[in-house]
C-alpha cells in the first residue's frame, strides 16, 4: 500500500481505528527519537522560528505551580 493510498483511506476509518493508527505512529516517532533520528529540516526550521519568537517576546510564561493553583481555584467544588 502506498503512502497516498494510506492517506486516502484514513478518513474512512472509524474514530477508534484512527486512534489506534495515531498511537502506533506516535510509538514509531518515539522510537525514532530514542534511536537518535533527529527532526527533519522543516521541523528544525519550525523549532528555530519558535525559539526566536520566544526569545523576542521575553515572556517566560506562568510557573506551573501558579497555573495549577488557578486550575484548582476555578474548579467547582
Amino acid at each position: 500500500m502506498s503512502k497516498a493510498e494510506i492517506l486516502a483511506a484514513l478518513p474512512n476509518l472509524k474514530a477508534e481505528d484512527r486512534t489506534q493508527v495515531f498511537q502506533r505512529l506516535s510509538e514509531l516517532q518515539e522510537d525514532d527519537l530514542l534511536r537518535g533520528v533527529g527532526p527533519s529540516a522543516r521541523e528544525k526550521l519550525l523549532l528555530d522560528e519558535a525559539l526566536a519568537e520566544f526569545e523576542r517576546d521575553g515572556n517566560l510564561g506562568t510557573p506551573w505551580r501558579e497555573t495549577l493553583r488557578r486550575i484548582r481555584a476555578a474548579r467547582p467544588v
